[in-house]
């Protein structure tokens, strides 16, 4: 339970935040966000398209090794506690990544739970060391698609350091080592193929700005021969998806 003290640290610390602002291009008009489960899974509607999420693409490819690992950390520490690690863990992304979207957009927005507080610490890491090279963007949740292949949300389209690039918030439980984040920089790359399709732009770049539970702030920048690298490596796995896909249908 907050006290008065706690609350009025909590507004401080949101009237600091709005301090900031962010210029908007309105460059791009991006399509309402509209999604649809099928067997289980995140479509995007678009059009007359029912497009499968980035995620649901890299979860239906992701290796053997990758789900046993998955399984293995789930037995050590057991059902009950891995689940409630995986639940807060998305309600703190989702608060965290709500508090960002309302500083971006620069609307008034505070979370009074233990769990909004600590998003709010997060996101002021992310602001002040990430958001602080991004002085000006062009939508922020942004759907984006590939005709034909695949749709998705990205949280920010924007100039970073003076380069148009897609950006994505993410929170951990524990700071994280590149290798470790390989889907994430998948998820960049189709976001950026999606954009460059539909818009004719030239998006190179992909920045992952990450906060641990303990405020611990990392960026991951990837860009050039890399850059082109995770394109080409989500594509396989688009391809992979839609050959076991037609395998199952018939």
């Amino acid at each position: 339970m907050m006290t008065d003290e706690d609350i009025k640290e909590f507004h401080q610390m949101v009237a600091n935040l709005e301090r900031k602002k962010m210029i908007h291009k309105n460059n791009y008009i991006y399509p309402k966000t509209v999604r649809e489960a099928i067997e289980g899974k995140r479509h995007y509607v678009i059009k007359t398209e029912k497009l499968p999420s980035v995620t649901t693409i890299l979860s239906a490819t992701e290796s053997a090794e990758k789900r046993a690992a998955l399984a293995r950390w789930r037995e050590a520490k057991g059902e009950e506690i891995a689940t409630r690690i995986v639940d807060e863990s998305a309600a703190r992304g989702t608060a965290m990544h709500k508090i960002l979207e309302k500083y971006i957009l620069e609307q008034g927005y505070v979370d009074l739970t233990t769990v909004g507080q600590q998003a709010h610490n997060m996101a002021i890491r992310v602001i002040e060391q990430g958001l602080c090279n991004v002085p000006e963007y062009y939508g922020t949740e942004c759907t984006l698609y590939y005709p034909g292949l695949y749709a998705g949300q990205t949280d920010l389209v924007a100039v970073h350091k003076g380069k148009d690039a897609i950006i994505d918030f993410k929170q951990t439980n524990k700071p994280k080592k590149r290798e470790w984040i390989e889907d994430y920089c998948l998820q960049l790359a189709a976001y950026a193929m999606a954009h460059n399709f539909i818009y004719k732009t030239k998006i190179e770049k992909g920045v992952i700005m990450m906060c641990s539970k303990d405020n611990f702030y990392q960026e991951f920048v990837i860009e050039g021969k890399e850059f082109q690298k995770y394109q080409h490596n989500f594509l396989r796995r688009v391809d992979e998806y839609y050959k076991a896909r037609h395998k199952t249908t018939g």
